[in-house]
């Protein structure tokens, strides 16, 4: 396991990266003749063998099966039929097409109905517990952060919104509730798999495109900006640490008081996995502490231990044994 602190890196270097989203079934690609329905069949056929679940991948399809076609044209294949025997001849390409299948889509601030919640209902309710256990810092966990949106996100709120929380539809932050003005530091640890995305988070360097739902404020507060680039002030980068890690096969170290495990378990696994992961995820949660999933997301069937916390989407309350 790699750990890499974000305020410990060099200045960021500016550089812009286009990433080519295919729009309309793609008959030909990368030289290969592939329809639509061909590639819908192969991930299906392949994804439960990766312990992944074909619905969650139904919409970004294209998008895998792009990375699909290149791979086959590196391999000099004939199409997916000769790929398919290739997977049954070589176990170990069974490991790149599981990296095909990784998706990256994230932005500040996503999923508003979320971010507001944590800010104006999950924030005070977490530090009140922490403040009468006597706890000295506030710990997060960011699972699957990709290119370190949602891990600074919270650290942007935490350090702008520390006495104040945003308002829907306001330009900037509104009085927070008088249990949440303390001066615990929070400290975010986020993971990911693709050590790439993790280079990129380390930067601290994002396109407009990754910014736009801030809250204005907090935008101009956090970010310095460089032509078509916004970079992230030092102060929102630290106590931000980033280590490459796979859920699905190891932990963050230490309990947290909340959790974000959004747009990645609960999308992309099938349910039996799902639910492994979630026990293990309860495990590292602290009593009271929160998990936040994706806005689209609900927990596996028969998951016990946690209940819907306050009135926002997709958050839960780790349950209290007596």
């Amino acid at each position: 396991m790699t750990a890499v602190n974000a305020r410990a890196l060099p200045r960021p270097v500016l550089s812009t990266v286009l990433i080519a989203q295919p729009r309309r079934p793609l008959p030909q690609i990368v030289g290969i003749d592939v329809t639509d329905k061909e590639c819908t069949e192969f991930l299906q056929w392949g994804l439960p063998r990766l312990r992944l679940a074909w619905p969650g991948f139904r919409r970004v399809r294209k998008q895998v099966c792009k990375r699909v076609a290149r791979r086959i044209d590196e391999l000099e294949l004939s199409g997916l039929a000769a790929y398919r025997t290739r997977l049954g001849q070589s176990p170990g390409e069974w490991k790149v097409l599981d990296g095909l299948c990784r998706i990256t889509i994230s932005r500040f601030y996503r999923d508003r109905g979320v971010f507001d919640a944590i800010s104006t209902q999950v924030l005070p309710s977490i530090v009140r517990c922490a403040v009468e256990r006597g706890d000295e810092e506030i710990r997060c966990w960011s699972v699957g952060c990709g290119s370190g949106e949602e891990a600074y996100t919270v650290q942007i709120m935490w350090k702008l919104s520390l006495g104040t929380s945003f308002s829907p539809g306001a330009r900037g932050p509104q009085p927070f509730p008088p249990v949440a003005r303390c001066k615990l530091p929070l400290r975010v640890t986020a993971s990911d798999v693709d050590g790439h995305m993790l280079e990129r988070a380390s930067r601290g360097c994002y396109p407009k495109s990754s910014v736009k739902d801030l809250p204005v404020l907090w935008l101009e507060s956090a970010f310095s900006r460089y032509g078509d680039q916004y970079v992230l002030g030092e102060t929102f980068r630290e106590n931000v640490t980033f280590i490459k890690q796979d859920i699905r096969h190891a932990l963050a170290e230490g309990s947290f008081h909340i959790i974000l495990c959004r747009n990645l378990v609960f999308t992309y696994f099938d349910e039996e996995l799902q639910m492994e992961i979630l026990n293990k995820i309860l495990c590292r949660l602290l009593p009271d502490g929160i998990l936040a999933v994706g806005i689209h997301e609900s927990l596996p069937q028969g998951a016990s231990g946690l209940s819907p916390f306050g009135s926002g989407p997709a958050i839960y309350k780790k349950d209290v044994l007596q």
